[in-house]
């Protein structure tokens, strides 16, 4: 399942809406991704969100749509 997480790049700093930035990730659980996230980068997460049929079809039109792959 691809999940769409919102996450601000530092976690020294308090969170700026305008700050907030997206990756997307393939993973088997919401649980799964966020794990992912926390042991391959420094990124305070926002929020995680799975994401299929016409939302992943939305999501895919941004030409800053890519899937974020870490080593499992």
């Amino acid at each position: 399942m691809i999940f769409k997480i919102t996450y601000q790049e530092t976690k020294i700093r308090n969170p700026k809406r305008e700050e907030t930035k997206t990756l997307y990730l393939d993973a088997e659980t919401e649980i799964e991704a966020r794990h992912l996230v926390e042991q391959n980068t420094p990124f305070n997460i926002e929020f995680v969100q799975p994401v299929d049929g016409k939302h992943l079809a939305y999501e895919q039109k941004n030409p800053d749509f890519a899937l974020t792959e870490f080593n499992k």
